[in-house]
C-alpha cells in the first residue's frame, strides 16, 4: 500500500520545526522514519504533515560519560551500538540496541525516534523505563525535560505536546556493583518480540540489594516491576521462582497474531529468571 497524501516540510532550525509543528494540527515528526514510514505506508497512521528534522545541526551526537549516555534526536540506532564509550558507561543500551530489527534498519532508524514513538513492542522505551532516564524535548514553550516514567501514557502514546521535538536521549550510568542483562524471544531474529525482559541488579557481596526488570511485547505501554523483595536478597531457583511469579502478577500478557497471552506468560517467567541471573553474575564481575 502507498501512504495517503502529506505535506512535506524541512525546517534549518529548531525554532522553524517547532512552529511547523505548532501551525498543523495533524503533524508528525520524521527523522528515521522506520517506524513512522511502514505505520504511513498500512494507512495505520496519516499525517497530513511531515516536519522533517534532518537538516536541522547538533542533534547527531552520542556522548558518554560518568553520569551517563547521552543521545541526540538525529543519531542512528547503529552509531549508538557501535559506540565503546556507550557500552562501558551503560551496557544495557548496547545489549538492548543489538536485538533492535536489522541492521539496514538500525542504520537509518534513530534511537531517540523508536523512544518517542512509544512502541510497548520496541527496546529502547522499556530500557529507558528500566534505567530511569529521561527525555529533552523542545517546543513553543521552552525546553523541558520528561522523565521515563511520565513519558508513556498510552498504546502508541507519549506525553509529547504536539508541537514539541525530542531533541536528546539521556540513560544514567550503571552505578557500581549493579549488572544488567537484556532477552528477547522472536519468530526470526530481528522481527518484532513475542516477549523481552532486561534486569538491573545490584549486589552488595553475596546479597541482592536491588532488582527490577523491564518488560517489552507484554502490556500495552513498558513495563517496569520491582522485584527486590521476591528476591529476598539471595539468587537461587527458589528465589527466581518467587521473582517469576511476582512479575506474572503485575503483568497482563494479551492475545494476538504472534503469540497467545498464556505463551506470553510463559516466555515472561522463562526469561525473567534468566535475566536476573545474568544481571547478577554481571554484578558480581564489576
Amino acid at each position: 500500500m502507498k501512504p495517503t497524501a502529506f505535506d512535506y516540510a524541512r525546517p534549518e532550525t529548531l525554532e522553524e520545526a517547532v512552529q511547523a509543528l505548532g501551525g498543523h494540527p495533524d503533524s508528525k515528526v520524521l527523522a528515521g522514519g522506520q517506524s513512522l514510514v511502514p505505520l504511513m505506508s498500512m494507512r495505520l497512521a496519516a499525517p497530513a504533515l511531515l516536519v522533517d528534522i534532518n537538516g536541522l545541526p547538533g542533534l547527531d551526537h552520542v556522548t558518554a560519560d560518568e553520569t551517563g549516555v547521552r543521545i541526540g534526536a538525529l543519531a542512528r540506532h547503529a552509531d549508538v551500538l557501535a559506540s565503546a564509550d556507550v557500552r562501558r558507561v551503560q551496557p544495557l543500551v548496547s545489549l538492548a540496541l543489538a536485538n533492535v530489527a536489522h541492521p539496514t534498519i538500525r542504520n537509518r532508524g534513530t534511537t531517540v525516534g523508536s523512544i518517542v514513538h512509544a512502541d510497548a513492542a520496541a527496546e529502547m522505551p522499556m530500557v529507558l523505563q528500566l534505567l530511569g532516564g529521561s527525555v529533552d524535548v523542545v517546543g513553543s514553550a521552552g525546553r523541558r525535560t520528561i522523565a521515563a516514567d511520565e513519558l508513556y501514557v498510552g498504546p502508541l502514546e507519549s506525553s509529547l505536546a504536539h508541537d514539541e521535538v525530542a531533541v536528546e536521549a539521556f540513560f544514567p550510568a550503571l552505578p557500581a556493583g549493579s549488572g544488567v542483562a537484556f532477552e528477547e524471544i522472536s519468530r526470526r531474529h530481528g522481527d518484532y518480540a513475542m516477549c523481552g525482559v532486561a534486569a538491573v541488579v545490584a549486589v552488595e557481596g553475596d546479597r541482592v540489594t536491588s532488582a527490577r526488570a523491564g518488560y517489552l511485547s507484554v502490556s500495552d505501554v513498558p513495563t517496569v516491576v520491582d522485584l527486590t523483595d521476591a528476591l529476598a536478597g539471595s539468587v537461587d531457583d527458589a528465589a527466581l521462582a518467587r521473582a517469576a511469579e511476582a512479575a506474572l502478577a503485575q503483568l497482563e500478557p494479551e492475545t494476538d497474531i504472534h503469540a497467545s497471552a498464556a505463551y506470553r506468560a510463559h516466555l515472561a517467567k522463562v526469561l525473567t529468571a534468566r535475566v536476573l541471573t545474568a544481571a547478577h553474575d554481571h554484578a558480581r564481575e564489576e
